[in-house]
């Protein structure tokens, strides 16, 4: 009998043996994994480096609309307050001055993923860029592209666009919404995102999501024009950088991504001095869907974008976001363009696509196979041209053409010619 008994204990020490080892080998190969996490978050990452002619400086504003009353604030009668940050053209030969810019300095750093998740993302303070403190803008007069984020995004997590746009010589003013960015740094205090300006419930299609949307829109538009106009102001103020004399204030444009390309169209449609608009994979809400823009238009989108209004639509949400986007371009009497992105999701439109990430966190965000570099130079190029299409009147061969051989990821929706004088 004892015989037997040993006969029976037999397989199932084996049995817990092969377990153990598998577990020990599980936690030594995820000890292993975290190590690497470790060792690799902390090595420095550089962005893509602007390809313009320009080097490119940056300083930062805080600034209250005082004829405003911010509508998203948890306290009522607040005046409208705002962070700006701006990045402008410095000459090559200016390029040693100054120090370098911090990708998030001070509290901004709070963008960071927190606790333990924030393990699997690159430390801020390896994240190297290229823009410069302290050094004088370059000569000439540069026209200003206001540029705004995705709803809960903050503008130095644009940084890629933003230093690209102004190596190109432009004066880029990138707004973050208060009370509607998960964070927020103005006159020195941290601001947290509000239910007023950060509702849950506005991805859906109720009528009351859209409705929601429409406020907030509105609010950005006003917030993206304000700063166009301090911007303006600058040229015969000076400010933190002095400025007098090298602002263009006949001409602007807007760029948003996600919630702030929808801002960006609605702004435009509102600014008389408005050049161009661009929506970087943003479904569309304000008066601007029924009324059009009179001027250029572009809409970039992730792979089978609705927004862009051409996809093959998936679902209610998909087939809602197709109907605005063909009734903004029907509406529309400008110029047109419509591209995406093959490979490319709605974090590939920020800086996330260049950051460290760690597989695991990786994979719970709105990131595409295509590299995030790649992502992020296609977007450039197309930003670039578009803008000095509209802005300074140049030759259009990359918006035309029906295929780029330099930038086969772009799928072409859509180009309507500028109507016959």
């Amino acid at each position: 009998m004892a015989r037997a008994e040993r006969r029976r204990r037999g397989p199932l020490r084996r049995a817990l043996a092969v377990v153990l080892a598998i577990f020990l080998a599980v936690v030594v190969a995820c000890a292993g994994y975290v190590g690497y996490v470790a060792v690799r978050s902390s090595r420095p990452v550089t962005l893509p480096p602007p390809t313009g002619a320009y080097a490119v400086g940056r300083t930062a504003y805080d600034w209250t609309d005082a004829g405003r009353t911010d509508p998203l604030a948890p306290h009522p009668g607040t005046a409208r307050e705002l962070s700006v940050w701006l990045w402008y053209p410095v000459a090559r030969t200016d390029a040693g001055r100054g120090h370098p810019a911090d990708y998030a300095p001070g509290e901004w750093s709070q963008l960071h993923f927190p606790g333990p998740v924030g393990l699997g993302e690159g430390s801020f303070g390896n994240l190297r860029i290229h823009a410069r403190e302290g050094v004088p803008v370059a000569n000439g007069r540069f026209p200003v592209v206001v540029l705004e984020p995705g709803l809960g995004f903050a503008a130095p997590q644009y940084t890629t666009l933003a230093e690209n746009l102004a190596g190109h010589g432009y004066l880029v003013a990138g707004v973050t919404p208060t009370y509607s960015a998960n964070l927020g740094v103005v006159h020195g205090r941290t601001v947290r995102a509000s239910d007023a300006g950060n509702p849950s419930g506005l991805e859906g299609t109720s009528a009351r999501a859209t409705a929601e949307a429409k406020r907030i829109v509105a609010v950005w538009a006003a917030d993206a024009r304000f700063a166009a106009r301090r911007v303006a102001a600058l040229d015969g103020s000076g400010g933190t950088v002095d400025l007098r004399g090298h602002v263009d204030t006949g001409r602007v444009a807007y760029v948003g991504h996600s919630f702030g390309g929808a801002a960006s169209l609605e702004a435009c449609r509102t600014d008389a001095a408005c050049a161009g608009a661009v929506d970087l994979d943003g479904k569309e809400f304000g008066p601007v869907v029924h009324t059009g823009l009179r001027v250029p238009l572009m809409l970039v989108g992730s792979e089978n974008s609705c927004v862009t209004g051409t996809c093959s639509p998936a679902s209610d949400t998909d087939r809602g976001d197709l109907a605005v986007a063909r009734s903004l371009l029907a509406a529309s009497t400008g110029e047109e363009y419509a591209y995406s992105i093959t490979g490319a999701r709605h974090f590939n439109f920020t800086d996330y696509g260049a950051y460290y990430l760690a597989r695991p966190l990786r994979a719970l965000l709105a990131l595409g196979p295509i590299d995030g570099d790649r992502a992020l130079t296609v977007q450039n190029a197309y930003l670039v041209a578009f803008l000095d299409h509209v802005v300074h009147g140049s030759s259009r061969p990359l918006l035309t053409a029906s295929h780029s051989s330099k930038y086969p990821e772009v799928r072409v929706l859509r180009h309507r010619a500028p109507p016959s004088p």
